[in-house]
């Protein structure tokens, strides 16, 4: 079974986000940021965060033209494109040489496309998923779908449906959410992945 981790640089230092990855053996970094920089985290920025990951022979990609929201922000479009497919094709060819982390911004993956949009499509095709939290733990991505359901107040499935449908709509209300916020910050000129 393929595996793949999911990480949140928030606002740690950049010691502290090494020291994590290192934790989880992980040896290449994706990221899915649209925009690779932070005007509050500068440690993240994309030549500063390749140029330290380096140093501790950590690989750096950037997929965040394939694999980072658009300025559209519809996850559900944005999933079919061919450049979204063929971000997650180079995840999975990524996986057969590295121990790949996903990496944005947000420290909790259920607030963060990382899960919502990338992670959504990638359970479907038998791969294990677990995303580093803040302290270092690690949550199973089905755990995750579960504080997903509570957190959008999903109702359980009637007896038409199953705990699947119950997650995909988790899902979906989560990227609407997401998207909607995200969609604001940018017109206000306060997005800043």
């Amino acid at each position: 079974m393929n595996e793949i981790h999911t990480i949140g640089h928030s606002t740690h230092p950049i010691e502290k986000f090494i020291e994590l990855l290192s934790l989880h053996k992980i040896t290449a970094v994706c990221d899915v940021r649209s925009n690779p920089y932070s005007r509050f985290n500068p440690q993240y920025n994309r030549e500063m965060l390749h140029k330290e990951l380096k140093k501790h022979d950590i690989a750096y990609v950037f997929l965040g033209k394939e694999l980072g929201p658009d300025k559209k922000f519809h996850y559900t479009e944005l999933a079919k494109t061919a450049l979204f497919h063929e971000g997650l094709q180079r995840l999975k060819e990524g996986m057969k040489s590295y121990r790949i982390a996903l990496m944005c911004a947000e420290k909790d993956p259920i607030v963060c496309h990382r899960m919502i949009l990338i992670c959504r499509y990638l359970r479907a095709d038998d791969m294990e998923i677990r995303h580093i939290l803040e302290d270092g733990t690690i949550e199973n991505n089905r755990d995750s779908e579960k504080r997903l359901t509570e957190s959008a107040k999903v109702p359980p499935p009637d007896m038409f449906e199953n705990d699947e449908d119950m997650i995909l709509r988790a899902y979906h209300k989560q990227s609407e959410k997401i998207a909607h916020a995200s969609k604001n910050k940018a017109e206000k000129g306060e997005f800043n992945a």
